[in-house]
């Protein structure tokens, strides 16, 4: 397998891939009972002796083309989940369904880009200019464009609290394992069943993205249905509300945390959700597009 150099055309044959991976050598087809040469491929006849795979990766900063194609692979899938397609019924349509948003905790006060009745306010304005520790200001009266280059950064570096950023993004998959964990039982909490009763009477099913915010913290975009036992195909009981699924979602979100053993000197830590995160009803229909429910 290689990488290098990319002979010309390949680049087309591989999907427009910016960095294709190019392959060497050689496939036999072989009948399994005779053992006769059935088919032969080797790459001898491929422009320049390679043959061109997309590197299929999904970051835009490394090959646009390929994070293009994922993107829009990605975007008809959960365009399924809501509406129906791709062998999924329409009635998912109906199936209770919310987008939330969870996030980390504060790790130390950073430049924010803040909007007011649609104007730019101040970023971080106190009274007094305080100042912390280390003598730096605790106050920013700048009108951060969402383009400046100092959102994200900490108004004091030796404040902020970057073991616990590294430490929240190195543990955000575990803390969400065992969020989903918690909402099933949260649920059977909220309609006063066992676990095993509720897994016989409603499947939780979720579509989930990880982003970076500007602080180079990880957060969480998910959507959340509920279908009945079978899945998307069947229609979950009629006590799954969505306002059982806010509720929730609100105390399994509440309730989790992850604990970091004690390594190197440092003590452990206790890691949870920071106490910002909202949840969105989806309506495939446009009749819930202004509601919003802030907890």
């Amino acid at each position: 397998m290689l990488t290098a150099p990319v002979p010309a055309g390949t680049v087309r044959h591989a999907g427009g891939c910016l960095q294709p991976v190019l392959l060497r050598g050689r496939v036999d087809h072989i009948d399994g009972a005779t053992g006769e040469l059935l088919h032969r491929y080797t790459t001898v006849h491929e422009p320049g002796g390679v043959l061109p795979i997309a590197c299929k990766t999904r970051r835009a900063s490394q090959c646009p083309p390929c994070a293009e194609v994922y993107r829009a692979d990605t975007y008809q899938l959960i365009r399924a989940g809501l509406s129906g397609g791709k062998g999924i019924p329409a009635t998912v349509a109906t199936h209770p369904c919310l987008f939330a948003t969870l996030t980390a905790p504060s790790f130390g006060p950073v430049h924010a880009h803040r909007e007011k009745n649609g104007r730019i306010i101040a970023c971080h304005a106190r009274r007094g200019n305080p100042a912390c520790p280390h003598g730096r200001p605790q106050s920013c009266r700048q009108r951060h464009g969402r383009d400046d280059a100092l959102l994200g950064e900490p108004l004091c570096s030796g404040c902020y609290d970057y073991t616990g950023s590294v430490l929240f993004n190195a543990c955000a998959p575990e803390l969400w394992r065992r969020f989903t964990i918690t909402l099933r039982r949260s649920l059977a909490r909220q309609a006063g069943l066992a676990s095993k009763a509720l897994t016989a009477q409603l499947r939780v099913s979720y579509a989930k993205v990880a982003e970076y915010q500007r602080r180079g913290v990880v957060h969480f975009h998910a959507i959340i249905r509920l279908d009945g036992p079978v899945g998307p195909s069947t229609a979950p009981p009629a006590w799954a509300t969505l306002e059982l699924l806010t509720a929730a979602i609100t105390q399994a979100a509440g309730a989790v945390h992850v604990e970091t053993p004690t390594a190197a000197g440092m003590p452990g830590r206790i890691l949870a959700w920071g106490r910002e995160h909202d949840i969105r009803p989806v309506c495939t229909t446009g009749d819930l597009s202004d509601t919003k429910v802030a907890v």
